[in-house]
């Protein structure tokens, strides 16, 4: 054991002997080490700290909410200024319009100047930033010479064989047996487009509950193939503690509610009781965010028996992560759930990945319920206004305006490649939809919006 102690020793330092006169002995220790900088190494972390402060997600979203507002003024200011030019009588009608033309102008231009700003803004960050990057690179190198004992190497490479170690454990094997198609493979083709409205009813209770979702189940019970379920969220537009069944869709759209309402708990909101409006159904469970907690409950509608999932450490809810457009957040939409061919997932996001989008698979192997494979994505969540999943694939929209809602992003699971630039548009017949359940058992995509049930076909190629 002393070896080990001593030879290190010995590379760090020279032993010289002297003998005087007489009985005294002594002995000259120097170090042949270099004395580490310490100031250096602290001057690196508060650069690294000041470059984590001033680069965030809140700036890009400035900049893109901006370019929304001026593409949404645009259009607006060619429509005014086409009726003053059909309709000018030359006289106070004509000096009206022209000030109604002038107010847009000038916002139009302030919009521009405020871009022009940030862009700038943004040009010298990136250049300042791109000088401080490379100076931080230099000054680490430089540290890294000191660095004898190859502790820092050492616990990178431990670093990167925990990486491939957590990749391996969470590699699904292929099943002989699954019938269940892989993540991103679509038996129906590639998604191409949605068309509809197909159909938009205000069910039993019309206007009275703005949140809610409804839908089918994917894998229902034998004999309930053709059931649809609803949940409106009845204590504040943020919780319920029940959900209703119809026989069919034209007994939804009828209002004919049979077998009726199905209870999790008689106090609403409650523990275990559902909170938000990204609500999903499948194998006769019903799955949601838990009341006051960062959990998936799923309530088995037969047993009437509540399992959780604590999702991970830094997840935001509560409604500290809601989906968000130019002008409102949607309340308590922190966790949203989503069903297609190949299961059911939960979308969330957590602190850890900056307020972006994170994908996880939930495995609901009767009675354990776990999480399983994990993604992060580079899509920041309070720029989005909802999700939903088809073959294995994620799917992000946001708002344009009360008409429109564009599918703009998109997460493929198998191969990990993200696109930004999807621009497929779902007509709406309400301002906001609210939640969005895909079916793929006919390919429907079921929106929830303002109160109306409304849904809309997938289309593949």
């Amino acid at each position: 054991m002393k070896l080990y102690v001593i030879v290190p020793l010995c590379a760090l330092i020279t032993l010289t002997q002297q003998a005087p006169s007489g009985d005294s002995c002594s002995c000259e220790f120097t170090n042949s080490e270099r004395t580490f900088p310490h100031d250096k190494l602290s001057t690196v972390e508060d650069s690294a700290s000041r470059c984590n402060t001033n680069i965030t997600p809140q700036k890009t979203l400035e900049l893109e909410s901006l370019l929304l507002g001026l593409e949404r003024r645009l259009p607006r200011l060619q429509e005014d200024v086409s009726a003053l030019e059909r309709e000018d009588d030359g006289e106070l009608y004509g000096v009206t319009s022209l000030l109604v033309v002038e107010n847009e102008l000038k916002d139009i231009k302030e919009l521009i100047a405020r871009l022009s700003s940030i862009t700038l803004e943004h040009q010298h960050l990136t250049n300042d930033t791109t000088t401080k990057l490379k100076d931080l690179e230099a000054e680490m190198q430089e540290l890294e010479t000191y660095d004898t004992m190859q502790v820092v190497n050492g616990k990178l490479e431990n670093r990167r064989l925990r990486r491939d170690l957590d990749q391996c454990r969470n590699t699904v094997l292929p099943s002989t047996n699954s019938t269940e198609p892989p993540h991103g493979n679509c038996p129906h083709g590639q998604f191409r487009n949605i068309t509809g409205p197909r159909m938009s009813t205000a069910g039993e209770y019309p206007g009275s509950y703005k949140y809610g979702a409804w839908g089918r189940d994917p894998k229902p019970e034998a004999g309930k193939e053709s059931w649809h379920w609803l949940v409106m969220l009845t204590s504040g537009n943020k919780h319920s503690n029940y959900i209703r069944l119809y026989s069919s869709l034209s007994a939804l759209v009828g209002g004919v509610s049979t077998p009726g309402n199905v209870q999790i708990s008689p106090s609403n909101p409650t523990t275990n009781t559902i909170q938000g409006p990204n609500i999903v159904m499948y194998r006769g469970a019903l799955y949601y965010n838990c009341y006051n907690q960062d959990e998936v409950c799923r309530f088995n509608l037969t047993s009437k028996t509540v399992t959780n999932i604590k999702l991970p450490k830094g997840t935001r809810y509560n409604s500290k992560g809601n989906f968000c457009h130019l002008e409102e957040c949607y309340p308590f939409t922190d966790l949203d759930l989503a069903t297609d061919e190949s299961g059911i997932w939960v979308i969330y996001t957590t602190n850890q990945n900056f307020g972006n989008l994170v994908l996880s698979k939930l495995e609901d192997d009767e009675p354990e319920l776990r999480l399983g494979q994990t993604w992060h994505t580079s899509v920041y969540k309070q720029g989005v206004t909802n999700t939903f999943m088809v073959c294995g694939v994620l799917y992000a929209t946001r708002y344009i305006d009360k008409e429109r809602e564009e599918i703009f992003y998109s997460f493929d699971t198998t191969t990990g490649v993200e696109r930004f630039n999807l621009g497929i548009f779902i007509r709406k017949m309400y301002p906001n939809i609210l939640s969005l359940n895909y079916s793929p058992v006919d390919q429907i995509l079921h929106a929830y919006c303002d109160s109306y049930m409304v849904s809309y076909k997938v289309l593949f190629s």
